[in-house]
């Protein structure tokens, strides 16, 4: 059968974020048990730098429509950055290889739990290089589905010198994955889904890999495959292309076969959260546990920031590098407090979490460096499913839109406010779209960072 290429040009601000007012029993409405048995189990798998816990809305809306938890999983690779040269050992990164074989793990044990004959994966941007790697080399017969979100397929750049470096479209790895009149492995469905030019690793000039005015010999088209179906999600970004309710309804429909029953994810009256402390030695975000970490949690005024009694919840990690399970309301504003060794105390503010979650992982900010030098302290607005785009997006840290996110292509998923010390103590809104934090500017004296972590 043909699959054909379908474009949709949808802009990011065309669905909202919005959280429907439905109880808990409502998931019973969502769709018929005997359909969702026939949805293969679904294992998501995160990028280059990142971890498991970037799917987490995308599980709540999987949830929301019937997919039972114990249906999915997220891997979360031990050393998610990868090497300057695949070939080459380098501290605290992996190679191609390290991540198919950790994937194949994740799958069997899926398998394992489930008793499905078969998978369904999603990965987003490097993670669908491991996807295929382990399709292509026999893992064909374990995946029914594959969806590659944003996945640079025919490189970042396309060039003769590095070919070792796994995001060269001309270097080893990815000729490997590429030769042949089909770029997809017969007896696995694909899906490509890209961006329609807001992608900053799907860009003719070299500007957004720092090498401006070099061409890197792809274009927009890159993420796509000759074989697959291949869609166009309008002017997302790079990582929107995964996270994003647009791309959402794409993966629920490849895979069950029908359009998701609603896109809003369903509240649960009582929320439990836990997740896992990591940390970054030498420099680089890893997902290796930090054990002697203290989480406390504390419920906070939305409108201020301020804390309404006491923690809710206190731990501190042992050797899995695990916090919790807090209970908490799906309503509350909250602060999460991470000390962690050698590194500033954290002071995470997030937006009110719907539903119950064991990926609310906490990496503790970066040391105070030469930049914050000067500052009375420093709060950072992070959103880590998706960059801010100017003039796509309403982008605001203190009433203003920060002057460290470059208008266009967006590039930048962090924002950094610095405040005289006269200034510490007091309040700071962030604000992307509808969503808004109110996080509290501590002093960096105290060798203390603030965070405001959008959660869409």
């Amino acid at each position: 059968m043909k699959l054909s290429r379908r474009s949709i040009l949808l802009g990011a601000g065309s669905l909202p974020f919005a959280v429907a007012s439905f109880r808990t029993g409502a998931l019973a409405q969502t769709a018929p048990a005997a359909q969702n048995a026939e949805v293969p189990p679904i294992l998501f798998v995160h990028g280059n730098g990142d971890y498991d816990a970037l799917w987490i809305t995308t599980l709540w809306r999987m949830e929301s429509n019937g997919i039972a938890r114990d249906r999915m999983a997220a891997i979360n690779f031990t050393d998610p950055n990868a090497r300057s040269d695949d070939k080459v050992e380098q501290a605290n990164r992996s190679s191609t290889e390290d991540q198919r074989r950790e994937l194949a793990a994740a799958i069997a044990d899926l398998k394992r739990r489930t008793g499905a004959p078969r998978v369904a994966l999603v990965g987003s941007s490097r993670g669908g290089y491991a996807i295929r790697n382990v399709i292509r080399n026999g893992g064909t017969g374990d995946v029914s589905h594959a969806v590659l979100c944003g996945t640079p397929n025919h490189g970042v750049f396309a060039t003769d010198d590095q070919p070792n470096n796994e995001f060269n479209g001309r270097g080893t790895f990815l000729r490997g994955l590429n030769e042949g009149e089909s770029e997809v492995t017969p007896g696995t469905a694909f899906l490509t889904l890209r961006s329609d030019g807001m992608d900053k690793y799907a860009q003719a000039d070299g500007r957004f890999i720092g090498k401006p005015g070099t061409p890197t010999g792809v274009t927009v088209e890159g993420p796509e495959l000759k074989g697959a179906t291949n869609l166009v999600l309008g002017a997302l970004d790079h990582r929107e292309v995964a996270f994003h309710p647009r791309a959402f309804r794409e993966i629920y429909k490849f895979i069950a076969g029908r359009e998701p029953a609603r896109i809003a994810i369903v509240p649960e009256q009582s929320v439990r959260l836990s997740g896992l402390v990591t940390g970054t030695p030498g420099g680089v975000s890893t997902n290796r546990p930090v054990a002697g970490a203290t989480v406390d949690v504390f419920r906070v005024d939305p409108d201020t920031g301020e804390r309404r009694g006491g923690a809710v919840h206190s731990a501190k990690t042992g050797t899995d590098g695990r916090w919790g399970p807090a209970q908490v309301e799906p309503s509350w504003f909250l602060e999460f407090v991470l000390t962690s060794p050698d590194a500033p105390t954290t002071h995470i503010y997030r937006t009110p979490f719907p539903r119950s979650s064991d990926v609310v992982h906490l990496r503790a900010a970066r040391p105070l460096g030469p930049a914050d030098k000067d500052a009375g302290a420093v709060v950072i607005m992070s959103r880590p499913r998706g960059y801010f785009g100017l003039p796509r997006d309403v982008v605001l840290l203190d009433g203003k839109e920060p002057a460290d996110v470059k208008p266009g292509v967006p590039t930048d998923s962090a924002a950094a406010l610095r405040l005289p010390a006269a200034e510490a103590g007091r309040n700071i809104v962030a604000q992307f779209g509808e969503e808004r934090i109110v996080a509290r500017a501590w002093p960096a004296s105290e060798n203390r960072i603030a965070i405001a972590e959008l959660t869409y």
